[in-house]
């Protein structure tokens, strides 16, 4: 066995990357790129998705330490190296705080550090004033402008989201921390600013108009994450050890990887890009496993889905213009922007003429860890580990081709939920039995990583559900105090096998009754 080579997974310090000799993939070209060409820059993306490791690279390379870059792009662009007064924030602290009280600690502690290295008095009251009269000291005292670097600048309103007086609260205090970046600009060579969502400038950022977002700009899509090619060319050994690993070649291994990680776009015709965390969490302990959920539960996220009654069946496939998705967060009318914004969902493709971006989930890592986050939100009391055994138990079944001991699995899962008296009805209109079931049908096949279509459009109309597994679809029908045979003469007498007939795909049909007494599947045929 190969020894192991030395990851980046959850170092998020570059000059501690640099030093301990862990891998790293070169961005700094991209990094020059951008500081050559905005003074003040936004970004959004996901959480895990390296923000924090780009701001420190930016602290480095602003502080003139040549020595961390020896051998990277910048060495060869930068010849200057000068070394800037750099404030680097990081808000992502100002998480969990108990009360207002909590977060104007983090910030007086934050900005106290500077304070101390600058030789400032604690003079001003508010953090917006300390932060103005330091980027005034610094300028003096250094010649040189300033560098200010925001990470995870929404962390604290994030954190209260779902709190609407809280909130405000929050943003007051927030606002009133950013407003010295417009009224300083004489004092500012280069100011950063780094987020999951996108709060509008106004509500945050005052009169800071100059802000240059350059989250969905073709030239910098790359920024953060890995793409295919850096992927191939950094970690060809590693991935080739993983291939080893499970006994498989190393292109099995290598679409593996891509089908878990991949997937992520962030501007039209971007090039896919793999989560970072997961990738080199994998790669690390030779182990395909979920990552990016383990590091976080998206609490916010499905709080806000249930306010806006998000119908998940419509997630997968979604077509969107830029504002319906890259909106600002608290200018929200449903859960997309956050779901995209999130991670959850990401760009697969783009209509020129229609200015419309289809969305999807990125990789399978994605889709199962949101499913099995999800079911807690339909479900009151939800097991989620009887739904992975049943998962587990419906795809064995389905590798052995019996259909019949599949539907007797998915019949007890059901059996297990305490449904309709005590059910949750905020996500979507699951306010009906079929709508339930089909969705409950959606969320478990969706947990075995396989495409899976609800209301899919045929010539004669639409089936419940349609699933991919392997080269065979399986096409579902549901009725409601109906008969299993009834649903399935609606698949055959309405063609919606058709479309799935082509090639030497197999087509496997099942009509499904349910009972509204019994609350559970009562009958099934398969054809």
């Amino acid at each position: 066995m190969q020894p192991m080579r030395k990851f980046t997974a959850g170092v998020q310090l570059f000059d501690d990357i640099r030093e301990r000799g862990l891998i790293y993939v070169d961005k700094t070209d991209l990094i020059y790129q951008l500081t050559q060409e905005s003074k003040f820059v936004f970004l959004s993306r996901p959480r895990r998705f390296g923000k924090t490791l780009l701001c420190s690279t930016l602290k480095c390379y602003f502080e003139g330490r040549k020595e961390l870059f020896e051998g990277l792009a910048m060495e060869k662009l930068e010849t200057e190296w000068k070394k800037y007064p750099v404030l680097h924030f990081n808000l992502s602290l100002c998480k969990n705080k108990w009360n207002i009280d909590g977060i104007i600690e983090e910030l007086d502690s934050q900005i106290s550090r500077y304070e101390k290295i600058y030789g400032v008095s604690k003079s001003g009251s508010t953090p917006g004033i300390r932060f103005k009269n330091l980027m005034e000291v610094a300028y003096e005292q250094t010649g040189l402008k300033c560098v200010v670097i925001l990470d995870e600048y929404d962390a604290p309103l994030l954190d209260v989201l779902n709190q609407p007086e809280k909130l405000a609260e929050v943003r007051k205090i927030m606002q009133e921390f950013y407003q010295p970046l417009k009224a300083c600009e004489e004092y500012e060579h280069f100011v950063f600013i780094t987020g999951i969502t996108k709060f509008s400038q106004l509500s945050i950022f005052s009169t800071l108009n100059n802000l240059t977002n350059i989250t969905m700009l073709p030239q910098y899509s790359a920024i953060c994450g890995i793409t295919v090619e850096e992927a191939l060319e950094v970690f060809k050994p590693d991935i080739q050890v993983l291939a080893d690993t499970y006994k498989c070649s190393y292109d099995e291994m290598v679409d593996k990887l891509k089908a878990k990680y991949d997937g992520y776009n962030f501007c039209e015709n971007s090039e896919d890009i793999f989560n970072p965390f997961s990738l080199t969490m994998a790669l690390k302990n030779r182990k395909v496993d979920s990552y990016w959920f383990g590091s976080g539960t998206p609490t916010y996220l499905f709080e806000q889905m249930k306010r806006f009654g998000t119908n998940i069946l419509s997630l997968e496939k979604n077509m969107a213009s830029a504002s319906d998705f890259d909106a600002p967060t608290e200018n929200m009318s449903t859960a997309l922007p956050l779901l995209y914004q999130s991670g959850y969902l990401t760009i697969k493709d783009y209509d020129f003429d229609t200015n419309q971006y289809l969305l999807d989930f990125p990789n399978a890592e994605v889709r199962v860890g949101f499913m099995q986050n999800l079911l807690p939100a339909i479900v009151e009391d939800a097991n989620v580990m009887l739904a992975n055994n049943t998962v587990a138990n419906i795809y064995t079944s389905l590798k052995k081709n019996d259909i019949n001991n599949m539907m007797q699995y998915l019949k007890s899962y059901i059996a297990s939920i305490p449904y309709l008296e005590h059910g949750r009805h905020e996500l979507g209109n699951l306010t009906t039995f079929e709508a339930f079931y089909e969705t409950i049908m959606y969320v478990i096949f969706s947990m075995m990583s396989k495409y899976v279509f609800t209301q899919a459009k045929s010539a004669n109309g639409r089936s419940d559900i349609v699933m991919f597994v392997g080269d065979t679809a399986y096409v579902f029908e549901l009725k409601i105090n109906g008969t299993a045979r009834e649903a399935l003469d609606q698949i055959n007498s309405n063609g919606y096998m058709v479309p799935y007939e082509a090639g030497n795909r197999k087509v496997v049909k099942v009509g499904v009754a349910f009972s509204k007494e019994e609350k559970n599947i009562t009958d099934w045929i398969v054809e």
